[in-house]
């Protein structure tokens, strides 16, 4: 199959993308990876990716789409994948339209990750991380350390980072919405939105994909 997921920030993209993956036997592919791995491996892509975000700049579609391009043509990629990150706007989902036209495929789904607003503030702005550590991970209302402030593994601190705090993530929704939200109605003009109610264990959002994707490939 291949798949689209998309979702507000905090609404478990990464996470579900994984599991996801796993289940139907194709890659995960996301941009964050697609970057990095350009970049440690300094392609052509990667530097020029590289430049535009030295200066702080945003990255042109058109490199971050030859990236997406690059990465779907490898063997893994031929019965299937799904991508998280990309497309992140209506010019990027034309463009991935193309691509799989000219090659005579088409997607299947598009997964909506579905997350009320307050929510997304939630999770984001209750996250703590430990110094020491990054992999280390709290959060005040769903990971609570045993002491407030100390990392139950390494006994580093735990810090809000900048971009977790309430205005930061709000910011982030705001350009959600104005950049990646309008895909969704893209999609939708295809047929091919599927609304996954995102809220509960992740087992279960799974199970809700999962259960949608059987229905969509019936």
């Amino acid at each position: 199959m291949r798949i689209v997921l998309v979702g507000p920030p905090g609404a478990g993209k990464g996470t579900q993308a994984a599991f996801l993956a796993k289940n139907l036997g194709i890659p995960h592919i996301s941009t964050g990876d697609l970057f990095r791995a350009n970049i440690s491996r300094q392609t052509e892509l990667g530097k020029l990716a590289k430049s535009y975000m030295d200066k702080g700049e945003l990255v042109p579609d058109e490199v971050t789409i030859a990236m997406a391009k690059d990465r779907m043509e490898q063997p893994d990629a031929e019965h299937g994948f799904l991508l998280d990150g990309f497309p992140r706007n209506v010019s990027q989902a034309e463009a991935l339209d193309e691509m799989l036209s000219t090659e005579g495929m088409k997607l299947d789904a598009v997964l909506d990750l579905e997350v009320p607003e307050d929510e997304v503030v939630r999770r984001i702005a209750g996250r703590r991380i430990c110094r020491n550590d990054s992999s280390h991970v709290f959060h005040v209302s769903y990971k609570m350390p045993k002491q407030e402030g100390v990392c139950d593994v390494c006994g580093g601190e735990l810090y809000q980072r900048d971009d977790d705090s309430e205005d930061t993530v709000r910011t982030r929704l705001e350009v959600y919405h104005t950049q990646t939200e309008p895909i969704i109605d893209y999609y939708k003009a295809q047929g091919l939105v599927v609304t996954i109610p995102a809220l509960g264990k992740v087992e279960e959002v799974t199970a809700r994909a999962m259960e949608a994707l059987s229905r969509e490939d019936a």
